[in-house]
């Protein structure tokens, strides 16, 4: 690649990174802190529709390139097994450790209850629908996508951390919404080291579905501890 070619493509990839970058914190910081109800709900759901629809655009009208499902041909999905049942076994430890099964509740009883997943029939579905279609929509995102990104402006380790920190920005302010400063920096160190875990699974295997495993995996042990708070 010349030097021509190499500044226009890292021109093009701070371009990507500040279109996407910031709509997820926008998203929450609306519908969390800034204008909780109708107008916060539709901030947050057109940056989730921006998430999806950029990548794709930028895709295949930016890159020029045919759509792809991210085969693993380079394996990794024992990796990913292993790693999201290690973080799943973290996730459920530190709950147990920092005290959260005895945490007053009704606060957040109050907020599941205003998100209609207050009984345990909707919290179960909405469980199973956040884990399964978000967590691919986050790896798309931030694995493919920031990353890739990423790794055009810096070195693989340190896109790798970048990519991690984006990851871990807007999880800050929904954390913060809910759990006290403490819980919430504990927190946010986790989603920083799942972030770094993904990270590195796509960077090895070049696949979206090894990080995905994982990050299902991790979700489902999130939404375990939820529903033994919420319903016992």
């Amino acid at each position: 690649m010349s030097g021509i070619e190499d500044r226009r493509e890292r021109r093009r990839a701070l371009l990507a990174l500040a279109l996407i970058a910031p709509a997820p914190s926008v998203g929450v910081a609306a519908a969390m802190v800034v204008a909780p109800g109708p107008i916060g709900q539709a901030v947050f759901t057109v940056a989730k529709i921006w998430l999806v629809a950029l990548p794709a655009f930028w895709h295949l009208f930016v890159d020029r390139r045919p759509p792809s499902w991210s085969p693993p041909r380079h394996g990794g999905l024992g990796l990913g097994v292993a790693t999201g049942l290690a973080a799943a076994t973290v996730i459920v430890g530190a709950a147990w450790l920092f005290g959260i099964f005895g945490m007053n509740v009704g606060e957040l009883v109050d907020e599941v209850a205003d998100m209609g997943l207050g009984t345990p029939r909707a919290f179960l579905i909405g469980a199973v629908g956040w884990t399964l279609a978000n967590s691919l929509m986050e790896e798309i995102v931030y694995r493919w996508f920031i990353l890739s990104r990423c790794e055009t402006l810096l070195p693989r380790s340190a896109a790798v951390v970048a990519s991690a920190i984006l990851f871990t920005i807007h999880h800050v302010i929904a954390l913060g919404t809910y759990l006290p400063w403490t819980l919430t920096t504990v927190a946010s160190f986790g989603v920083f080291a799942g972030g770094v875990v993904w990270a590195l699974l796509y960077s090895r295997t070049r696949s979206i579905w090894p990080g995905w495993i994982s990050h299902v995996l991790a979700d489902a042990a999130i939404f375990a501890v939820g529903w033994v708070l919420l319903f016992g």
